[in-house]
């Protein structure tokens, strides 16, 4: 990374003078480097990749943009580009902490207000990424068929050709098959999603302010975004209370919070290999148990 070319491309893409005065690599991603910057524009939060990284670095601006909308307490965008053959994003930084009781109760309430919105088709303007893979939101007025074609079925086919275990090609197409019995009697609408919601990407301020970030937004089932806030853990009760006393849970939720965190059973062992295969091939036993 040559600093003084990123520094000049920054000022370009602000309008104004920038400087770093000093910086320090932040750990704890797995796709790109992270930096602490001490700038003119006071704390900032660099992102930096290879130049492949920049539709990612813009997908990520474009949910945060449409999550801060929502009156989600997201990072500002304050800069992106491609510099030396490296993309960057420049965000606000935040002194962020764990989510305790009070922070969570409040993420609960600000979460159940943006989901509660209903509008457009399912799926989003643009594609965007689950980590690192390519995440197709093609507009859909069919939240069945979306879930099996923009969803599931991706990630199914990419398991294929990366090692998946034995059975679950066919386990995983009985289930696409199936997929409408999980949402007999329940209609939902196209509710603005964070989209990859695990314990890892939130947090708060000091003062208690809930935070999102890196974001893999679309509009989609509500169930979606909180059945991933069970898959790894990380929010607490309070969470789910709030979330609740606002906009209750429908009773299915309990069998289609499997079904929603297939996905990303799925897309870890296509990132990661290791036992998530297995992992979701018993998912998809145990779903179509409930359904034969």
């Amino acid at each position: 990374m040559n600093w003084q070319e990123l520094e000049a491309a920054i000022a370009r893409a602000l309008g104004r003078g920038f400087s770093v005065r000093d910086r320090s690599a932040v750990g704890g991603g797995c796709i790109s480097e992270a930096w602490h910057l001490d700038s003119s524009e006071g704390p900032c939060f660099l992102k930096t990749g290879p130049a492949g990284a920049a539709d990612g670095f813009d997908a990520e601006a474009d949910g945060l943009a449409a999550l801060g909308r929502g009156g989600v307490r997201v990072p500002a965008v304050l800069a992106r580009g491609e510099t030396g053959g490296r993309a960057w994003l420049l965000l606000e930084y935040l002194d962020l902490r764990g989510l305790d009781r009070n922070a969570g109760a409040r993420l609960g309430e600000t979460l159940a207000a943006l989901h509660g919105e209903a509008a457009g088709s399912f799926g989003w303007h643009r594609d965007n990424y689950i980590g690192s893979t390519p995440q197709a939101n093609g507009e859909l007025g069919d939240w069945v068929a979306f879930l099996r074609e923009r969803r599931l079925r991706p990630q199914l086919a990419l398991a294929n050709r990366h090692g998946a275990p034995a059975g679950l090609a066919a386990a995983g197409e009985q289930l696409l098959e199936a997929l409408p019995a999980f949402f007999a009697g329940y209609d939902p609408h196209p509710a603005l999603l964070h989209g990859d919601l695990w314990g890892g990407n939130a947090a708060a301020l000091g003062e208690g302010t809930p935070v999102l970030f890196d974001p893999a937004v679309y509009r989609g089932d509500r169930e979606a975004d909180l059945a991933m806030t069970e898959l790894f853990g990380g929010f607490p009760p309070a969470f789910y209370d709030a979330y609740d006393a606002a906009l209750p849970r429908d009773p299915g939720y309990a069998t289609r919070r499997e079904l929603y965190n297939l996905y990303h059973l799925l897309n870890h062992h296509n990132l990661f290999g290791g036992g998530y295969g297995r992992q979701a091939l018993a998912s998809c036993e145990r779903l179509l148990s409930t359904v034969r």
